[in-house]
């Protein structure tokens, strides 16, 4: 098996998404964590570098520098994982991706659409060489959820109903660090930091795409300069409606990501917070649970049924994903840069539709 080498910046140890990212580049056994930009303080950043095992001259002091130099070393990184806050997401995907490495970026994509886009003009779109961490995309049974829609099990889809709940951010005491600085995480608040994966999950399994948004958006706790709440109503087409509700104010919360797609044979429900089993209903009152690994699914598994898989493995199927694409083969199921697109167009709607009360909005890409 290939390992490719692979560059991180942002995310020094203890920042739990950096954190999450090593923990799955290494369960896939493809991924070498070889040089890293960890830190926007240079000093930092490098003794960051130097904590995990890093080689000194392979702990950078900043991003350009990190780019520059690894696209001319013989045993340069092939893949570059950014996990910095919002507002440099952009910045630091153009460095490396003029220097020729591919990349994988944390979402939101950035914070506003007019960058969004004129990356996109930049880079092109579809992108071969930049994937987005829409994580949930990675887990079996979301997958088997896709395949299930794609091959008529529910029948001609009607409804998609799609909620992401968190308590974190429920006190005006909370520390929301640079996610509540307008500046730093955008405009959107909780519909970029979470609101995004639910967009995302919705069009992923349902293979369609929501063109117009209606949209509540609130700061339900003072002192918060961004959403921490939105109910929003969504348009997938003449016959097919939906909702999505995001919020991290939801008392009692901890991250429950859940869908449901309704058809005209049957419906189906996958929640985040059990993710090993879906759930298709159907109207005489049968409903079955699919287990991941059971014989009934089609979809691999990192592990045998029983053991169970989470976040991390839904993670680690992402970074499977980015080594075919590094490898020049099908990763169909990867996000990449038009759905980050998606993502941007989806906040920018809602905001848009939110300060008119709920304005019907189309969602432009």
């Amino acid at each position: 098996m290939r390992r490719w080498p692979v560059g991180m910046i942002g995310g020094a140890p203890g920042a739990f998404m950096g954190d999450v990212h090593r923990r799955a580049m290494a369960l896939t056994g493809s991924f070498d964590l070889v040089a890293a930009n960890l830190s926007r303080n240079p000093k930092r950043a490098c003794e960051a570098g130097a904590s995990i095992g890093l080689a000194p001259e392979r702990c950078y002091e900043n991003w350009l520098t990190m780019a520059r130099v690894e696209a001319q070393r013989t045993d340069g990184i092939a893949l570059a994982v950014i996990v910095t806050p919002n507002d440099t997401h952009l910045m630091v995907a153009s460095a490396f991706l003029e220097a020729g490495i591919p990349v994988l970026c944390e979402k939101p994509l950035t914070t506003t659409m007019e960058a969004a886009r004129n990356f996109a003009t930049r880079f092109s779109v579809p992108s071969p060489q930049m994937a987005l961490a829409y994580t949930y995309s990675g887990y079996t049974m979301v997958r088997e959820a896709r395949r299930l829609v794609r091959n008529g099990a529910l029948g001609a889809l009607r409804g998609i109903q799609v909620e992401y709940l968190q308590d974190w951010l429920g006190s005006s005491e909370s520390e929301g660090g640079w996610r509540l600085d307008k500046q730093i995480g955008g405009a959107g608040g909780c519909l970029g930091d979470i609101g995004t994966h639910a967009f995302h999950l919705a069009e992923f399994v349902s293979g369609l795409e929501c063109t117009q948004v209606s949209a509540r958006v609130s700061s339900l706790v003072t002192g918060h300069a961004v959403p921490d709440d939105a109910q929003i109503q969504l348009r997938f087409g003449p016959c097919v409606v939906g909702g999505l509700w995001v919020s991290q104010v939801a008392t009692g919360c901890g991250n429950d990501l859940k869908l449901r797609i309704f058809g005209e044979k049957a419906g189906l429900e996958w929640r985040q917070e059990q993710p090993e089993t879906l759930t298709l209903s159907t109207s005489d009152g049968h409903s079955t649970a699919l287990s991941r690994g059971g014989r009934a699914v089609q979809m691999p598994s990192l592990l045998p049924q029983g053991h169970p898989e989470g976040y991390l493995e839904a993670f680690a199927r992402l970074y499977a994903d980015a080594a075919l694409m590094l490898d020049g083969q099908e990763a169909p199921l990867l996000p990449r840069l038009n759905d980050g697109l998606r993502g941007q167009a989806f906040i920018e709607a809602t905001l848009t539709s939110g300060a008119q009360d709920g304005v019907w909005t189309t969602i432009s890409a």
